[in-house]
């Protein structure tokens, strides 16, 4: 019997996911590409930033440092820094044989099936207020992602956002950004 268990601890359990991307799916962009924007992004905002605080005032004055000082030379680094990251990549880039694929066209959807709602509630929280704005993306999320049913969903939402606006409105008293509901209940 012992002999037995032992030769069950070779068995290997695979649990894979009915949703995830397919292994066929059309690469979107190469990991290379998308350091090396990622890069030159973060170097023109070191380069943003340091002219800013060449402007505000970067040497030293009588009484020590001027309020751009450590930002302006903490910029220059991280622009020096987007530069070598920049060099090697195009060095890598050259070398490569076979890029490394960053993201599938699949992959890219399921990201943008969550970032496009999240913008969308970043926006709607200026015209519709926080909770109402939660509301909607939580039932959202649960209906078209999370494929529960429209019922749980619903309710969940709302128990969570009257939650978090009894919490914050009433027992904290903290000034959220609220929409014509609130105004309509007098908050």
């Amino acid at each position: 019997m012992r002999a037995k268990l032992m030769s069950n601890t070779d068995i290997e359990i695979q649990v894979s996911d009915p949703t995830a991307p397919a292994p066929d799916s059309p690469p979107v962009a190469k990991t290379l590409t998308v350091d090396i924007w990622a890069l030159a992004a973060l170097g023109a905002f070191s380069l943003l930033m340091a002219y800013d605080n060449y402007h505000t005032g970067m040497g030293w004055a009588e009484d020590g440092p001027q309020p751009g000082y450590f930002p302006f030379y903490l910029s220059m680094i991280l622009l020096g820094a987007s530069v070598f990251g920049i060099i090697k990549s195009v060095r890598e880039r050259r070398v490569a044989t076979d890029p490394e694929i960053f993201v599938t066209r699949d992959q890219l959807k399921r990201v943008m099936l969550v970032f496009g709602p999240t913008v969308a509630f970043v926006f709607g929280i200026q015209t519709l207020g926080l909770y109402v704005s939660s509301f909607l993306l939580t039932a959202g999320f649960m209906i078209f992602v999370g494929k529960i049913s429209v019922w749980k969903s619903v309710l969940t939402a709302l128990i969570f956002s009257c939650a978090m606006f009894y919490i914050f409105e009433v027992q904290f008293d903290v000034i959220m950004p609220k929409g014509p509901l609130e105004a309509l209940l007098g908050y």
